[in-house]
Order: C-alpha cells, then structure tokens, then sequence
C-alpha cells in the first residue's frame, strides 16, 4: 500500500515541479536509502544485470540514482536520478491474471532511473519493457503478496501517470496535480493505451462498446481495492492538493504525506490514512517518505524512517557530500533500524511523544525554511541538519539503552500485534 502525488509548476507557489510519496509495506521491512555512482559496463564482462527474479541485457551506461527501497529487492518503491527524475510506484489490484515471475514494478522503476532522463523517456522504458517481460513475482515481505503496478513519473517540467493490468496499460500526461494510490484511477482520459486493451474488455464482457470503455472499470478488482482503502486515500490527497492549487510548497506535500484519516486513533491501525500505521489484520505500514522539489534547483527532503508523523524530513542535495551511503546497504540498513527503534519507542508509550514531536517542529522549522529559501548555503545545512537529527535521535533512545520496549497502549491485538513484530525485528 503507498500514496504517490505530484504538482507541476502551475499550481505550485514557487514554480517547480513538487514529488512526493510514502511507500507502505511490512512493519519490519528495513527501508533503505541507497546512492548508486553511474556507472560504465563492459557488454563482454557484464553482458546482463540481475534484477530481484531475472536478469535482462544491461546497458553501457547507468544514471546515478538514489533510491528508497526495500533491503531484499533489487528495484525501488521511489527514487531520483541526476537528472532530477522522479518515479513511485503503486501496488495495484486488477482483474487480470497473475504472471509468470518477472520483472516486478520497483525492477521497473529502478530501471528507468538507471537507463532514461526525463518522464517521457522513463515512460516509454516502462511500457517496452512490459512489453517485452511482462510482470510477475511476489513483492511480500513476510507473506506472498502478488499485485500489478501503477507509476507515477516527473521530472522538472512534465509528469506522467502509468497503470498496468497484466499485459495491458494506460497513460496520460498530468494536469496541475495528481495522486495515485493501490487502485486504478485512469477512465476513458488516457493519452497513450495498450492497442488491445478495449477489445480485450469487450472479449471479456466488461463493456460492450468502445464508447463505454473505461480502464479503471473495465480493469480494476473491486473487492482488493475497496479493503485497500485506496480510493479514499486518494481522495484525500487530491482534496488536500485541490485546496491549495496555486501555491502548492515542498511543505504542503509534507503535511499530507503525514496526514491521517478523520477516523484515526493513535492505538489502532490506519489502512485508510496517507501516514499508514500498522496494527492490524489488513493494511501495511508507511516505512519510509521523501518529497522532492524539481526548479532550477532540485532538492530533497528525506526521513529514511517509518512513520512521517513521527519522523524528521532531513534536507538533501545531490552532490558529493550528500548524506546517503553509496552502495552500502548494511549501513542504510542499521541506520533505519536506529531510527524503528525511536518510533517504536514512542508508539510504546515510553518516550514522551509531546516532547519529540516539539522538538521536531522545531528542528523543521528552522531547517526546512532555510534549506528551501537560501539556495547558496543549502549543501552546509544539509550536513549540519544531519547532525543535528542524529544528536536529537540519541538524546531520546539513550535513556532506553539496552531495556526493552514494551507495548501498553491500545487494545489487546493492537499490543500484541507490535509486542511479535518488534520481537522479531532485525538488529
């Protein structure tokens, strides 16, 4: 489950081109933040490259990317390249079949930050490759998780939405804003269609002319998507986005990466919230969000942590000293799982959330503003800003070295829920 958005520079306060997402998915998953250098490949010494199931032909040259993935997949949830590409992807429901295992949606991603560098380019990678490979493979991380893909693409002057349903697809160019969450949203408004996607719709009685023919209709599983809450997670975004059309700021896309739905309580789950909380029998966990600023100047706020609500969007540029490990995955690795320990402390009750969150505001308040208004001195508050969370990180957990967390809010099954999932959290 995740929720992806993106506003072009028209209805954006400052002109650029605004990314941002959450990526949902299993509690304990460590979700890394990872800087790959581009690269030259010899076609004689590496002729392929290794993706999560297959290995597909590699190319003589890969972009530098930073992505935001899972530590077991090869692909990504979201990322960027040097050129200021950005894609997320969505798990969607449809009612095609299942494929062979093959390229899955984040191999997708990964792919087209490595080998395009622009939306358009990134589109049509994904649409030949699809093409070529088809999709299939499980994308669970403790139990099997099946599901076709959705794609949301920008750069600094364009965006684009991609959804698939097995074989088939749909595109169209992004007006003002859009969102894309666990469910099909595309109608009859699509700019680009797989050339067999209507007649396959009327083959298989899900309309009866081409004139009826919507993708989302003809194409959706009804039942996933409704338990998924995706439409109304949708909703929510495109509500949020709506109401601030025209002055739209890398600080909005924060506040509704972290917003939660009305019926939210902090003791339970929240499978219909952007800011996803685990807890429960259905629904993932938001495990990492960043947003991105694509203007003459591209930047980036990142948590490398679960829980936006919770956690410290970090100011990032791409350049030598950004504050990412490249190609270190132990180190993103531990680094996220410092960070679990923190939220998991704070949903147990034992760290005084009030507090945090105060000191949190603060350090946004000071840091974000600056980094987004003094172009000049960015890269210096990048570091310092880094620092700074990491000394606000220890001040909280220090206390709670080498004690166990233990869980007393919230119902039996939210406690014990969390009392197994942090028992079995990796060290």
């Amino acid at each position: 489950m995740c929720d992806t958005m993106v506003a072009v520079p028209s209805a954006t306060s400052g002109g650029a081109m605004l990314f941002a997402k959450n990526s949902d998915r299993g509690a304990n998953e460590p979700h890394l933040v990872v800087r790959y250098p581009a690269k030259d490949y010899d076609p004689d010494v590496e002729p392929s490259v290794k993706l999560t199931y297959v290995a597909i032909p590699q190319v003589a040259h890969t972009n530098e990317v930073v992505l935001l993935k899972p530590d077991w997949i090869w692909g990504a949830e979201m990322g960027f390249n040097e050129f200021g590409l950005n894609i997320g992807n969505e798990a969607v429901f449809t009612r095609e079949k299942k494929g062979e295992t093959s390229l899955i949606g984040m191999d997708f991603l990964r792919l087209a930050l490595e080998r395009t560098a622009t939306a358009q380019q990134a589109l049509e990678l994904i649409i030949g490759l699809l093409e070529l490979y088809g999709q299939g493979g499980n994308c669970g991380y403790d139990h099997e998780f099946h599901y076709h893909n959705s794609f949301l693409i920008a750069d600094g002057n364009e965006a684009y939405v991609l959804e698939t349903a097995g074989k088939y697809y749909a595109a169209k160019k992004v007006k003002d804003f859009y969102a894309i969450s666990n469910c099909l949203s595309i109608t009859n408004d699509y700019d680009i269609i797989h050339p067999d996607a209507i007649s396959n719709a009327i083959k298989k009685r899900r309309c009866k002319i081409d004139s009826e023919f919507s993708f989302a209709a003809c194409y959706s599983d009804k039942l996933f998507t409704h338990f998924a809450k995706a439409r109304g997670r949708r909703c929510q975004a495109m509500q949020k986005l709506e109401a601030s059309k025209g002055h739209i700021t890398a600080l909005t896309m924060i506040d509704i990466l972290r917003s939660h739905a009305p019926e939210f309580r902090e003791d339970t789950s929240s499978v219909g919230s952007i800011c996803m909380h685990g807890g429960g029998l259905i629904g993932d966990h938001t495990t990492g969000s960043y947003v991105a600023s694509l203007g003459k100047e591209k930047y980036y706020f990142i948590t490398g942590s679960s829980l936006p609500c919770l956690s410290v969007f970090k100011p990032a540029v791409l350049d030598a000293d950004m504050p990412v490990p490249t190609e270190d995955e132990e180190s993103a690795k531990r680094f996220w799982l410092r960070l679990e320990r923190l939220n998991r402390l704070i949903l147990s009750g034992q760290i005084d959330k009030a507090a945090y969150i105060a000191e949190r505001d603060a350090f946004e308040q000071k840091y974000l503003k600056d980094f987004c208004d003094n172009a000049p001195n960015r890269a210096k508050l990048m570091k310092e800003s880094w620092l700074k969370v990491a000394e606000l990180v220890e001040k909280y957990l220090k206390p709670f070295e080498g004690k166990d967390i233990v869980f007393a809010k919230g119902g039996f099954r939210y406690r014990s829920y969390w009392t197994k999932k942090t028992a079995g959290l990796k060290k």
